[in-house]
């Protein structure tokens, strides 16, 4: 095992690291006291796009944490900054499948959001269709913006997903992610969406420049093997694996890459950066 040592900075997961749903996992205080105290940087990186930075901000408050709303990295808030670095976003327009997460970013960096059956070719000249469909965790699914997103791919839009996980753990238990919707739509348009969150380097680079440390400074903390571990893989970064969410120990023996670190929870993780 790895020695414990030059962690100057941390891109921690949310889901399943610091809570399951509403109901925070024992040792949240006292992790982020001790980031406090050994003055550790860190950016929470969740591949959730469903809530904006600022919300995440009053649910942690919620749970007696404080972090500043430039401490939050969400999958929306990534998909936003790389769309608007690889398109002009006065004239682009984006159809969202998608929560305040994931519509917020995109209206913030300026780029024009489309409404239910707006679609080019659809007979309809007065109405104009998305140059991209973006799609995120969306607890307001329906069928209208499952068949505008189809449409509109169908059409030619660019297919852009906030993240790919299949599976969300919540206080109920595991349940479908984003992964699931992204699959509906892509088995109804035969078009494969580019993926930003994890595990894909994208949103964890946003993070490592956002923090200011270099990768090997740097640790990411996750519980899901194929996304969190694997976007530090790619990422070139060490990586610590919870057993509070998704992944189990079991899941490792099968994988041809492995987290640097594998511990039961934050309080684990607490300890060891205690020493």
């Amino acid at each position: 095992m790895q020695p414990f040592t030059n962690i100057r900075a941390l891109i921690i997961d949310m889901d399943g690291v610091l809570w399951h749903g509403t109901e925070p996992i024992p040792g949240l205080s006292a992790f982020f006291q001790a980031l406090h105290e050994l003055q550790i940087r860190f950016i929470l990186a969740t591949n959730n796009a469903s809530l904006t930075p600022e919300q995440y901000v009053a649910k942690l408050a919620r749970m007696g944490i404080t972090v500043e709303e430039s401490q939050i990295l969400t999958s929306g808030t990534a998909t936003a900054l790389y769309l608007s670095e690889h398109e002009n976003p006065a004239e682009t327009r984006v159809f969202v499948v998608g929560e305040d997460g994931a519509t917020q970013p995109l209206i913030d960096r300026g780029f024009t959001l489309t409404g239910l059956y707006e679609v080019n070719n659809n007979g309809d000249s007065a109405k104009k269709g998305a140059d991209i469909v973006v799609c995120g965790k969306d607890e307001t699914l329906t069928w209208a913006k499952l068949a505008t997103a189809t449409m509109n791919i169908r059409a030619g839009a660019k297919f852009i997903g906030t993240n790919a996980d299949v599976t969300l753990p919540t206080e109920r238990g595991i349940t479908h992610g984003n992964g699931a919707i992204l699959a509906a739509l892509e088995a109804a348009t035969g078009v494969t969406p580019v993926i930003i969150g994890k595990p894909e380097p994208i949103i964890y680079r946003q993070a490592l420049a956002l923090l200011g440390f270099e990768p090997d400074e740097t640790v990411a903390i996750g519980d899901r093997l194929e996304t969190d571990i694997l976007g530090a893989v790619r990422t070139g970064i060490r990586s610590i694996m919870v057993l509070t969410g998704v992944s189990t120990e079991a899941d490792l023996k099968d994988a041809d890459y492995q987290p640097t670190w594998v511990m039961p929870d934050i309080r684990a993780v607490t300890q060891a950066l205690l020493g």
